[in-house]
């Protein structure tokens, strides 16, 4: 696997396939980014569940946190590593010892460790590096292209403006939350007869 550069097939069936994410390195301060992609992806529909040892006994979203992987009691379709490169391979090694063990190992923007992934991989998991799943789910979504972000994605036809109940090119749904008086006008015009 050509960890440099995934194709979007490969970014696109995973965030597909997964239902349930362990987030190793959740915060539940709201202004970290992990906060940011626990909350996005929680409101597309993925379980998530925020790991960290230091806020055992507090909730993210109502989500209670766990210390460790082994202490999550079903199974968990990806594990999303918000923790700096060193610490990879610690929660890797945890990760394969679940039974049944996840179906991917996502390390988030800026992390990397290539023993850790031909590890996962070498067991059987796919594995994404330096990547965060919410941008790249808003990216091939299409929702990120309607905040100006060019999403790498062509087409002639310009991406319908997310509303609430809307099924996305992910097959999940939509939430509020975007949504501004400009967004709401466009809608609305558009959903008026001319």
């Amino acid at each position: 696997m050509n960890h440099d550069n995934y194709d979007d097939n490969y970014i696109r069936s995973i965030l597909n396939g997964v239902k349930s994410i362990a987030m190793v390195g959740a915060s539940p301060v709201n202004v970290r980014p992990s906060y940011f992609a626990f909350k996005y992806l929680a409101q597309r529909g993925y379980d998530m569940i925020p790991v960290n040892p230091g806020h055992v006994g507090k909730n993210l979203l109502g989500k209670p946190f766990v210390a460790s992987l082994s202490d999550i009691s079903r199974p968990v379709d990806m594990i999303d590593i918000f923790r700096n490169s060193s610490h990879i391979m610690p929660v890797v090694d945890e990760a394969l010892t679940l039974s049944p063990p996840p179906k991917v190992i996502w390390m988030q923007l800026g992390a990397r460790d290539d023993a850790a992934a031909e590890k996962a991989e070498a067991a059987g998991l796919k594995v994404v590096m330096n990547r965060c799943p919410k941008i790249e789910y808003g990216r091939l979504s299409s929702e990120i292209s309607w905040m100006g972000v060019n999403s790498r994605t062509l087409s002639s036809k310009r991406a319908p403006i997310p509303t609430q109940g809307m099924r996305l090119s992910l097959n999940r749904t939509s939430v509020g939350g975007g949504a501004t008086a400009a967004s709401d006008r466009a809608a609305k015009n558009k959903s008026e007869p001319t």
